[in-house]
């Protein structure tokens, strides 16, 4: 049995010795071989990318998994070696679009809250925005086992995200009072519910289940609630040489969500409003992020269960009772 923790260390100790062209023939390899086995979480990464791209046949979706394995297997290698590259490499390594719809952070001392996808690279993403933005307090899942999450903190600490623990008391708490102090950038991977709190969308003509947080965060601390999808690009020439691999991420911020008016004809609790905004706010930014499944699929790292069609009916019921929506 392989002690998944250790090994995670051993690769974030080691892998940063091992030249980058050998190593990513490794992760390419490593991502082909888990590809061609095809396993419970490639076969589930193929039914996500069917409901995004319907127009796409079996053959092609095939086709499809292979480069987004590719592409996640990428994600690991880039976080294996990340605190190893020079600010210089980092800032090479990130392109932004829509600069102008976060320029307020910078500016003018405020903060935001970021929706993001498991999409592209997240960590890299981070790593560029302490420095250049503002500094980053997020929040992460409890994996398993702790020294595995432990060891995650500490990585994502090294590069200068503050993370705080999803399901530890007053986390909610904790990320308002970070907004509210100011000149914050608040992401959070919300394209998966991880709770009973979730919210039931459209996603690509689908009804799928991902987390109310980031639409709460932004109406509790008042502040602007941002798509942000973050997709690979190649590159090539100086950049390259600058960044010292083949390989960037395109960090797109759209603008942000507008907050509707919270509906009053008398019948409606405060809970009940706010309840409809969180639910309308957060299918904005899943709009955006269909948008983005369709223009680079293969960088959406979902290898878990996103849609209700896929769901257990009856733990999906129990969910919903849970959540008071029955």
């Amino acid at each position: 049995m392989v002690d998944v923790a250790r090994a995670y260390t051993f690769a974030w100790r080691h892998a940063a010795k091992v030249p980058e062209p050998v190593l990513r023939a490794a992760f390419t390899l490593a991502a082909d071989i888990v590809w061609w086995r095809r396993g419970h979480g490639v076969r589930r990464l193929e039914a996500n990318y069917a409901r995004v791209r319907p127009e796409l046949d079996a053959a092609a979706i095939r086709r499809l998994s292979r480069a987004g394995m590719r592409s996640y297997l990428r994600y690991f290698r880039e976080a294996f070696t990340i605190r190893s590259i020079t600010p210089e490499q980092v800032r090479a390594r990130v392109r932004i679009e829509g600069m102008e719809h976060v320029r307020q952070v910078p500016d003018d001392g405020a903060a935001v809250t970021l929706a993001l996808g498991h999409l592209g690279n997240w960590d890299l993403a981070g790593a560029w925005a302490t420095p250049h933005l503002a500094p980053v307090l997020t929040v992460a899942e409890k994996l398993k086992p702790e020294a595995l999450y432990d060891e995650f903190v500490a990585f994502r600490r090294s590069i200068g995200i503050e993370v705080l623990g999803l399901g530890d008391p007053g986390v909610f708490r904790e990320l308002v009072r970070g907004a509210k102090a100011g000149r914050r950038v608040v992401p959070l991977l919300a394209d998966r519910d991880l709770t009973a709190s979730g919210v039931e969308v459209d996603l690509c003509g689908h009804r799928a289940r991902v987390a109310a947080g980031p639409a709460a965060l932004a109406l509790a601390a008042g502040i602007d609630l941002l798509p942000t999808m973050i997709r690979y690009e190649r590159l090539d020439g100086a950049r390259r040489k600058a960044a010292g691999t083949p390989w960037g991420i395109v960090l797109r911020f759209y603008p942000p969500v507008p907050v509707p008016a919270a509906t009053d004809d008398g019948t409606l609790t405060a809970s009940d409003r706010r309840r409809a905004q969180v639910a309308a706010m957060t299918q904005g930014w899943v709009d955006a992020m269909a948008h983005a499944l369709g223009e680079f699929t293969e960088d959406w790292h979902m290898l878990q269960t996103v849609f209700v069609e896929d769901l257990d009916p009856e733990r999906y019921a129990k969910t919903q009772a849970e959540a008071g929506e029955l």
